[in-house]
């Protein structure tokens, strides 16, 4: 990257142009990370329908699992987007090094949790035993890989804080192609391979993850971006821990309830059959496709928001927001356009089977109504995630969760005679009232004062 881009100043000039700026890389940079597991959903789709129910409730489970890490880098990102708004290098390389370890710790005790308890876990769920199994199966062998992804991850996210959104994109589009080229060779057992099914997708996952941690340690310890770390005088500073652990609490907490609330949307739908189950995984991860945009221009709002009221620029940093919401606004609307229209034709690409498309095309149909709010949703949230004030997003997210989205999910299918869909028009009912509360919020800006 060329040295002038990694010493811009974020906090001057256009501020359409620094959000685009930081946003398309982003954007890359979330489409190679999230296509690592369509393409194992893919592949493992011609396994049959338990393989895709396994695998994507799976997903949800280790969302689940890895929600703390999710709060850590918010309140990582916050932080470090403050201090290199306000060109204090120094805090920013030590908040880092400090975030790049509790976030280690927490992903080993993640890892032995999760493959100890992998099959009383998705037995909660009310599956089916072949979904269980191979459920289990995947689950096992990625989350052996837990350490790699966590720091993978934390690498990413303070090179993003700092304003270098194009060396993480490298690093995802570098990996995500050889991942591309392992999967089915696992998988299926091509060449010199053993065929490993399930077990073959998660493990060229841990192996592509293990190289992005890597390669991002190399960059940000050799200075190839805009914030060079290193191990001189390093020492553990548990009054700056406990700093970016009470910003990222609520962020992890909000994590936590909404991949609990999931898993339980997911109970909900167990009832009605593996191909419900296998639709719901299937819109798990095409809506992860269509979340991309949303967050890649929530966090590069994000970003400008710290840095700019770092910079003491309130007014710079809420015109991040606006923007940000009106370009996902049109995004989102054409995104629902082709989500009722080929409704088919996308869940095709997962799986062939007539029963499996009738149900997730329905499911993909409804969710349309609610894209538009998703998208603003997610904006909201990181942009006031990025100011630091974690508290309010986390509320919003209980609220829309658990007083909104789960109440109704129950109801809907019972009440209304609406069958498994009642589940889905729940969901976009929540994402409504979650879209109405962040931009009252976020109008009255409260969140400019906040101190981190």
């Amino acid at each position: 990257m060329r040295r002038d881009a990694l010493e811009r100043d974020w906090t001057k000039g256009s501020t359409t142009r620094n959000l685009l700026s930081l946003s398309w890389p982003i954007i890359v940079h979330e489409l190679a990370f999230l296509l690592g597991y369509t393409i194992d959903l893919i592949w493992v789709g011609k396994l049959g329908p338990a393989s895709i129910a396994g695998v994507g409730i799976v997903g949800i489970v280790v969302m689940l699992l890895m929600s703390a890490t999710w709060g850590l880098n918010a309140g990582t990102r916050a932080m470090v987007a403050r201090f290199m708004g306000a060109g204090n290098n120094s805090d920013a390389n030590h908040i880092a090094r400090q975030a790049i370890v509790i976030s280690g710790a927490y992903a080993i005790v993640v890892s032995v949790a999760g493959i100890w308890f992998a099959e009383p876990i998705l037995n909660l769920v009310g599956l089916e035993a072949d979904v269980v199994s191979e459920g289990a199966a995947y689950m096992r062998v990625l989350l052996a890989g837990t350490t790699a992804m966590s720091f993978w991850i934390m690498n990413e996210t303070i090179m993003q804080a700092s304003g270098d959104a194009v060396t993480p994109m490298k690093i995802s589009i570098f990996i995500r192609c050889i991942h591309i080229a392992l999967d089915p060779f696992l998988i299926f057992g091509w060449w010199i391979f053993p065929r490993m099914g399930v077990s073959g997708a998660a493990l060229s996952n841990v192996i592509t993850q293990s190289l992005g941690m890597t390669i991002g340690l190399w960059f940000l310890f050799t200075g190839r971006t805009r914030l060079r770390l290193t191990l001189q005088n390093f020492r553990l500073d548990f009054k700056l821990i406990w700093r970016i652990v009470k910003i990222g609490i609520p962020a992890s907490i909000m994590g936590v309830q909404r991949s609990l609330g999931n898993l339980m949307l997911a109970w909900f739908i167990a009832p009605f059959g593996t191909f419900a189950v296998a639709a719901h995984s299937i819109m798990q991860r095409a809506e992860m496709i269509i979340f991309v945009p949303s967050m890649a221009l929530g966090i590069a709002a994000g970003v400008l928001v710290g840095q700019n009221l770092g910079a003491h620029l309130p007014k710079r940093a809420e015109k991040s927001g606006w923007l940000a919401v009106g370009i996902i606004g049109v995004i989102m609307l054409v995104c629902s356009v082709v989500a009722l229209l080929w409704a088919e034709d996308i869940i095709r690409i997962f799986g062939t089977e007539p029963d499996l498309i009738s149900v997730a095309s329905t499911f993909l149909r409804i969710s349309a109504a609610g894209y538009l709010m998703l998208g603003l949703t997610a904006v909201m949230q990181l942009c006031i995630s990025g100011a630091g004030d974690t508290v309010p997003p986390m509320i919003i997210s209980l609220v829309m969760m658990w007083l909104v989205q789960l109440p109704l999910a129950f109801l809907l299918p019972r009440i209304a005679n609406l069958g498994v869909y009642g589940v889905r028009w729940a969901i976009v009912i929540g994402m409504v009232v979650g879209a109405v509360a962040y931009i009252i919020y976020f109008w009255r800006g409260r969140w400019k004062r906040k101190k981190v």
